[in-house]
């Protein structure tokens, strides 16, 4: 019996030891709310990290800017105060062409033409983070954006003077040129700007409008379908290189399934946003040829400054994407 005890606690001191060190808890900040798309697909890829993982690997979701507001996130990721986050890439524009890249009005205009667009923008987006000690997970589209605002909109003059919500460098060039009144608002803080009468435009997916209760200040959103901005998900590399073979290949398969399931998903529920808007009042106009022909200007211009903006590296962007 004496020699039994002994072994007994060190068995079970042992054990627990094991377990404590198979355990590891990362943070994912996200701009969202809970009922956003991306948020839903967040946390059944957390759930499918812990399941993949064996339970090694817990991923705790703070959404709707809980933990990080939205322009913090990625520096968050960088300096390992997050291991993992959501970041809009066009949110980090100014700091690099290659972040702009799926903002360009009108260069890609539809789901099929956005991943395109992404599987030329990839390799680039890998090398810019790594260099900042990241690693890209995965990424999700947001359905196409449109123009909500209560002005009747015939050409892009109509446009002018409006106060224009900006959430990145791309809408407040978008602003510029179409002579609106730029206003930096995130997504947290937009029903709130609304309703303060802080903003009364915006360019955005039926789904933050949707999120935001837009219906209740704005009563029309214009299809322009101008792009597919992407959200994604990076992750430090010095907490990735600090887990174990199994759970790195655990958390490489979620992040894939996350991809695949998100993209979809952002295609049926922008269709659902859409009859959402709809049916609390919100009229869901197609664009005048003369506002799409505007529109489309805008594009040229800034696709232009871009590529002058990304040098060789854009061109190639650009010349592979228009290949495929």
């Amino acid at each position: 019996m004496k020699k039994t005890l002994p072994l007994l606690a060190g068995s079970f001191v042992l054990a627990f030891s094991a377990s404590a060190m198979a355990q590891t808890t990362w943070d994912l900040p996200s701009a969202y709310p809970a009922s956003n798309f991306h948020v839903e697909n967040l946390n059944t890829f957390a759930k499918d990290v812990e399941s993949l993982s064996g339970g090694k690997l817990k991923i705790t979701i703070h959404n709707n800017a809980s933990l990080y507001k939205a322009p913090e996130i990625k520096r968050a990721v960088q300096g390992n105060q997050a291991q993992i986050g959501e970041i809009l890439l066009t949110n980090y524009a100014n700091e690099d062409p290659i972040y702009a890249l799926d903002g360009l009005p009108f260069l890609a205009t539809g789901y099929d033409a956005s991943y395109k667009l992404y599987q030329t923008q990839k390799p680039y987006l890998e090398k810019k983070l790594a260099s900042q000690g990241m690693t890209l997970l995965f990424t999700v589209a947001w359905p196409p954006q449109g123009i909500f605002t209560n002005r009747d909109l015939k050409t892009v003059d109509d446009l002018k003077g409006l106060k224009w919500r900006a959430y990145s460098p791309v809408t407040a060039k978008i602003a510029e040129l179409v002579g609106a009144q730029p206003v930096t608002v995130q997504a947290a803080e937009l029903s709130q700007a609304m309703a303060t009468g802080v903003i009364d435009s915006y360019m955005s997916s039926a789904s933050t409008g949707y999120d935001t209760k837009t219906y209740e200040y704005i009563k029309k959103w214009y299809d322009t379908q101008a792009w597919l901005p992407k959200n994604a998900i990076l992750v430090n590399k010095k907490a990735f290189d600090a887990l174990d073979p199994a759970t790195q290949e655990a958390l490489k398969k979620a992040g894939a399934q996350a991809e695949e399931r998100g993209w979809k998903l952002a295609e049926e529920k922008g269709e659902w946003y859409k009859k959402e808007l709809t049916k609390n009042g919100m009229a869901i106009v197609q664009p005048t040829p003369e506002l799409k022909a505007g529109l489309n200007k805008v594009g040229e211009v800034m696709i232009k400054e871009w590529e002058d903006r990304a040098g060789d590296d854009g061109k190639a962007i650009i010349e592979a994407y228009r290949k495929m």
